[in-house]
């Protein structure tokens, strides 16, 4: 950490003081992807720091969402997480063609929680880190206009943008309809500039290769170019 970092990090400290919260127990790099989602602006990183405790202590007061509070989400077996990449992040893959608009937009908002948690707690051993970022793998083969919820989706990336910032490393996108067009372009006016520059939308031979690579072979599934199983978020255990 430069001298620069090291005296942003301090008046960030200062200024969460100053909102009448506290830095307390949160590590150097925890902090600090609240400084880079604000371009180093301590006043700025330190009222989003602020924000996200207070919605943490609301939406997940025990810590972690459990399996049952999300059962029904769970059950469409829309989301599996797939182990480390080559670079050591852990890798979602959501099939859209599974998903539905949900009726209870609470329990989908906790599921949304739920996945990323999960998905960031599988990347480290015992003790987070605090840096720690995720590959997200969205597959669009074989989706109607039934699954397309805009909405949800919408609240997804406002979630990781808001409450999970630095954790987004890649989004991959992949069997884009031509209908799905317009909706992601739509989509994309409520992702800002950092987190739409971490879009791969993948289309031609040569960008499918390249994703291969980037992610890895060992824990791609095979339907992906890659050597693995499909592994269910449910099945896979976690210590948060």
């Amino acid at each position: 950490m430069d001298r620069n970092q090291e005296i942003a990090l301090a008046k960030m400290r200062k200024s969460v003081e100053k909102l009448g919260s506290s830095t307390e127990s949160y590590g150097e790099k925890t902090l600090m992807r609240f400084l880079i989602a604000r371009s180093m602006n301590p006043e700025k990183a330190a009222k989003m720091f602020f924000q996200w405790k207070k919605w943490r202590a609301e939406m997940v007061p025990t810590g972690f969402i459990t399996d049952s509070e999300v059962a029904d989400e769970s059950a469409a077996e829309k989301v599996y997480l797939q182990g480390l990449s080559k670079n050591g992040y852990p890798v979602a893959i959501i099939k859209l063609n599974k998903h539905f608009a949900s009726k209870d937009q609470v329990q989908f908002k906790k599921f949304v929680v739920h996945a990323l948690d999960k998905t960031i707690a599988s990347s480290f051993n015992g003790r987070e880190i605090g840096n720690e970022k995720l590959i997200a793998i969205l597959d669009l083969q074989n989706i109607t206009y039934s699954n397309v919820d805009t909405r949800g989706l919408i609240t997804g990336f406002q979630f990781l943008q808001a409450y999970y910032p630095e954790r987004l490393a890649t989004c991959y996108i992949l069997h884009m309809p031509q209908f799905f067009v317009t909706v992601w372009r739509f989509i994309c006016r409520f992702l800002d500039k950092a987190t739409q520059w971490k879009m791969r939308i993948v289309m031609s031979e040569e960008q499918k290769q390249e994703f291969i690579r980037e992610v890895g072979e060992d824990v791609l599934p095979e339907e992906y170019g890659g050597r693995a199983k499909l592994v269910l978020l449910q099945d896979v255990a976690v210590n948060y």
